[in-house]
């Protein structure tokens, strides 16, 4: 298979002639979709991923993610890649970036990045939360849609579709209902604006570049409370102390940010057990618990 796509990348309809490549690499780390390094005989980089036709869609979203993410960043902070080709060859899907160079760990641009990101795109906000079109989240659905009330909409269109899927290991929604209702009381007290989300944000999918700036790449945009980010971030770990002071010294967050933490990072722990099962499915369970004890 590897093979088979590296010849579709220098075919006559791939996105660099022949003889214009120098190297080209395969690249460990996705578990969707496979992922390239080419050099040009220029010396220009460029990271490629690759996938099924079938799969054009879920690179066609992440390029329209990056585009956005790109509108509102601060680029003396973050550097969000521009997507610099999209297409289907005869075998494959493809998405073109530029190579992501990283060096260094210093996080608190990638925080000062995070939080003008989030603060620009709030002030410039459609006015509702959600997306246009069904995304993904990993390789499961994320669900298009809108909605005016945070609470409802995240319990509706981020919860809801995660439980009903679970059902397939055990999870029963109406066992939930009398929590996911007051979950929809206390996020819709909240009252937060809409921010333009990366969505997806773990630890291997942010760094920092030489020249010190953040990084973020694979999102799962839509608009949302600002603070599902941050939450992520802590979820799988990754992220050091000075990402989140260079954050606050932008955008302070509310001081009772942690008390939805769980919540925001249930759905992502119920779609990790959707899709992977294992300890996830523990996990999950864990989560619903802690809500059920502490949300009165």
């Amino acid at each position: 298979m590897e093979e088979i796509t590296r010849q579709e990348l220098i075919n006559s309809e791939g996105p660099f002639p022949e003889e214009e490549i120098y190297e080209i690499d395969s690249v460990s780390g996705g578990s969707i979709h496979e992922s390239w390094h080419i050099k040009l005989k220029n010396d220009e980089e460029f990271f490629i991923k690759t996938t099924s036709l079938d799969n054009f869609s879920m690179l066609q979203y992440e390029a329209t993610c990056l585009t956005s993410l790109r509108k509102y960043s601060n680029k003396k902070y973050l550097f969000v890649p521009k997507p610099i080709a999209l297409r289907k060859l005869t075998n494959c899907s493809i998405l073109v970036i530029p190579w992501l160079n990283f060096a260094g760990n210093n996080q608190k641009n990638l925080g000062i990045g995070l939080a003008h990101l989030h603060k620009n795109s709030s002030d410039n906000n459609p006015g509702k939360f959600g997306w246009s079109n069904d995304g993904f989240i990993g390789s499961g659905l994320q669900k298009g849609g809108w909605g005016s009330d945070w609470g409802k909409f995240f319990v509706t269109l981020r919860l809801i579709p995660q439980i009903q899927i679970a059902a397939k290991w055990g999870l029963v929604l109406s066992d939930y209902e009398n929590l996911l209702q007051k979950i929809i009381f206390l996020l819709d007290k909240h009252e937060p604006k809409p921010s333009l989300v990366h969505g997806d944000l773990w630890g291997g999918n942010a760094g920092v570049n030489k020249n010190r700036q953040g990084i973020i790449f694979d999102p799962a945009s839509w608009w949302a409370d600002r603070e599902v980010d941050i939450a992520m971030t802590k979820l799988f770990g990754g992220f050091s102390p000075e990402f989140y002071i260079g954050y606050e010294s932008i955008w302070k967050l509310k001081s009772d940010s942690k008390d939805r933490e769980t919540i925001y990072n249930l759905y992502h722990v119920i779609n990790h057990a959707n899709i992977f099962a294992g300890s996830y499915i523990e996990q999950s369970l864990s989560l619903l618990n802690q809500l059920n004890l502490r949300i009165k």
